[in-house]
C-alpha cells in the first residue's frame, strides 16, 4: 500500500514543468552570482593594466601555488557543475539522445565560459592575477560535479529524489527549498545573537553617513539621542526563538501533511543547531564548538520547538503570514542592538587570510536571507488570496 502511495504520488510529478519546478536553476544562479563576488573581490580598484584580458591562457604556467589554491578551485566550481547539470536533467525531453551526458555537456561548457570570463574580468583587477591554472582546475571542478549527478541519473537517484519530493511536499515548494538549504550556509558566518540574521542597520546607516559625508544630504541622516543597548536576556532569547521558528514554518509551509511536518521540525532545528557549531569551531577552535548555546540560546531553541510543535496543525497561508510577523518583530529587535566589541574581534578571525572571500559570501547571505524569506512568505499570501 506505502509503494502504491509512492508511485501514485510520483505519477503526479511526471511533467515536472506542469507538477512542479526543479529547485536547481535558482541555486544555480544564486551559486553563480557568489563565485562572480568571491572571484572579483574585493570590488574595488579597477583600472586598466595594459595587458590583454584573456592573455593569461598562453601565458607560462605560474611559479607560485599552494594547495588550498589547488582544492578551492576545485571544490568552488564542482558544485556549479553539479546542480548545472541537474537543471538540464529535469526536464530530460528536451535532450533527446543527448540524455545525461548532454547535460553534463553544457554544465561544463556553462560553467568553463564563466570561469573564463571572470578570469579575464580580473586583468583589470591589480590585487587579483589571471591564472590559466585556476581555470583549468575551475573547469576540472565542474566537469567532475556534472559526472557526479549524470551518474547520480543513471543509478535512479535523481528520480527517487523526484519521488521523494512528490511524495513529501507541495509542487510549488521551489522558493521555500532554496531559502532552506541557503539557511545553514548563512548561519556559517557568526552573528551576534545566535540565529540572528539580517542585522544590518547599523553598518548600513555608517556605509550611508560615510557615502553622504560632505554633502548637503549628510544632514538628512537620522540622529540617534541615544547609543544602542545591548539586548535583555529576554529579548536574546525571544530573537533565538523567531531566528529558529522561521525556516521551520517555511518548511510546514510546502508539506503536504502535518504527519511530514513532525519530521522535518527536528530536521530543520538540527541542522541549525549544526551550523552554528561549525561556525563556532571555525572562529573560536573545535574545543569551544559550544560556545555559542548560551542560556538565552538554550532557552530560545527550546520555545521554538515548543511553537513548532503548537503550529503543527496551522494552515499554510497562516505558515506564510506568521513568518512575516516573526521575521518583522525578529528584524526589529536584533536591529535595535549593538554588535559588541567582543564580536567585531572575533569577526576578524574570519575576515582575514585566504578565507577572506568565502567569509565575505557568507555574509552577505546572513544579510539578505531574512529578506528574500519575506519577499517569498508575501509572494505566498498574494497567490494563495
Amino acid at each position: 500500500m506505502a509503494r502504491e502511495t509512492v508511485e501514485k504520488a510520483a505519477s503526479r510529478s511526471a511533467a515536472p514543468d506542469a507538477a512542479h519546478k526543479t529547485s536547481a536553476l535558482p541555486l544555480t544562479l544564486v551559486y553563480a552570482a557568489l563565485i562572480v563576488y568571491a572571484s572579483l573581490y574585493p570590488l574595488s580598484g579597477w583600472r586598466d593594466q595594459g595587458i590583454v584580458p584573456w592573455s593569461f591562457v598562453m601565458a607560462p604556467l605560474p611559479r607560485y601555488w599552494t594547495w588550498f589554491d589547488f582544492i578551492i578551485n576545485i571544490i568552488g566550481y564542482a558544485p556549479l557543475g553539479f546542480i548545472g547539470a541537474l537543471t538540464v536533467l529535469r526536464p530530460r525531453t528536451r535532450w533527446g539522445a543527448w540524455g545525461v551526458w548532454g547535460a553534463v555537456l553544457y554544465a561544463t561548457l556553462g560553467s568553463v565560459a564563466l570561469s573564463f570570463c571572470l578570469e579575464s574580468t580580473q586583468s583589470y583587477l591589480p590585487m587579483r592575477v589571471s591564472s590559466n591554472v585556476d581555470w583549468a582546475l575551475n573547469s576540472a571542478g565542474a566537469l567532475t560535479g556534472a559526472v557526479l549527478a549524470a551518474a547520480l541519473e543513471r543509478l535512479g537517484w535523481v528520480a527517487h529524489w523526484s519521488r521523494v519530493r512528490a511524495v513529501w511536499l507541495v509542487p510549488q515548494a521551489r522558493g521555500a527549498l532554496v531559502l532552506l538549504a541557503l539557511w545553514p550556509i548563512a548561519l556559517l558566518y557568526p552573528a551576534a545573537v545566535s540565529f540572528g540574521l539580517g542585522q544590518v542597520l547599523e553598518r548600513l546607516e555608517n556605509a550611508i553617513t560615510q557615502l553622504l559625508m560632505d554633502t548637503p544630504f549628510i544632514h538628512w541622516m537620522p540622529v540617534h539621542q541615544f547609543g544602542l543597548v545591548p539586548l535583555a536576556l529576554g529579548v536574546e532569547m525571544l530573537c533565538v526563538m523567531l531566528g529558529a521558528l522561521v525556516p521551520c514554518l517555511l518548511a510546514y509551509g510546502v508539506a503536504r501533511s502535518r504527519g511530514r511536518r513532525v519530521l522535518l521540525l527536528p530536521l530543520v532545528l538540527g541542522a541549525g543547531i549544526a551550523a552554528s557549531t561549525l561556525s563556532a569551531a571555525l572562529t573560536w577552535g573545535p574545543s569551544h564548538a559550544w560556545a555559542w548555546l548560551t542560556p538565552p540560546a538554550q532557552a530560545g531553541i527550546a520555545a521554538a520547538l515548543v511553537a513548532g510543535l503548537f503550529l503543527l496543525l496551522a494552515p499554510r497561508r497562516l505558515c506564510a503570514a506568521l513568518i512575516l510577523i516573526a521575521l518583522t518583530l525578529h528584524l526589529s529587535l536584533l536591529n535595535q542592538a549593538p554588535e559588541s566589541a567582543y564580536f567585531t574581534q572575533t569577526l576578524a578571525i574570519w575576515e582575514q587570510g585566504d578565507f577572506i572571500r568565502f567569509y565575505g559570501l557568507v555574509q552577505w547571505l546572513g544579510w539578505i536571507w531574512p529578506f528574500m524569506t519575506l519577499g517569498y512568505a508575501l509572494t505566498v499570501l498574494v497567490r494563495s488570496r
